[in-house]
């Protein structure tokens, strides 16, 4: 009985083993020259931001630094530490380029909430900014989601124009955050 046992292991390993090498193994992915475009994002970043906190609200302003780095050329990760009036807020984005979808995508997540937001999007015709969609919690409507679009456009190589927009009810696009992102000698001006 042990024998026969051994023997069908045995078989088991080989057959198992030879149907590993019939198969075609996935092929690692190497950067396109859409992640070439996001390694703009990649450094450290001063960011002065207002933002509205709801209708008849006045802005507020808050401050904070965000952190690129490249995983692979493939991903980049960016981390942003914010100064916000009550409470910092840490928040983490990826985005990368799925080459199947032709399309860039993303996750945002934050010390804020427990949603996880998840992009796609495309640049632009000028080739200097990138938006990014996604479906989200609607801020104004409780119980309720809607659609939000957040923008990166850089103005240098050393400064973004970020801006972040909800579509309202009405059908309108709503502008809700602004921020001013430099970097290096832009950082200090």
């Amino acid at each position: 009985m042990k024998s026969r046992l051994t023997v069908l292991v045995a078989c088991l390993t080989v057959f198992s083993g030879s149907s590993i090498h019939a198969q075609e193994l996935p092929q690692m992915s190497a950067p396109e020259k859409e992640h070439k475009w996001l390694e703009q994002f990649v450094g450290e970043w001063e960011i002065q931001s207002k933002g509205m906190m709801g209708p008849g609200q006045p802005p507020i302003e808050f401050a904070g630094r965000m952190t690129s780095r490249s995983l692979g050329g493939i991903w980049f990760i960016n981390e942003l530490k914010l100064e916000m009036p009550g409470t910092p807020m840490n928040g983490i984005q990826t985005i990368g380029y799925d080459s199947d979808k032709k399309k860039y995508v993303g996750t945002w997540v934050d010390s804020h909430m427990s949603y996880m937001w998840k992009y796609e999007g495309t640049v632009d015709e000028s080739g200097k900014k990138l938006v990014l969609e996604a479906e989200g919690p609607n801020f104004m409507v409780v119980g309720k989601t809607t659609s939000f679009r957040d923008a990166y456009e850089f103005k240098s190589a050393d400064h973004i124009i970020a801006t972040s927009s909800m579509l309202g009810e009405d059908g309108k696009w709503v502008t809700f955050m602004t921020g001013d992102m430099h970097r290096g000698e832009e950082a200090k001006k």
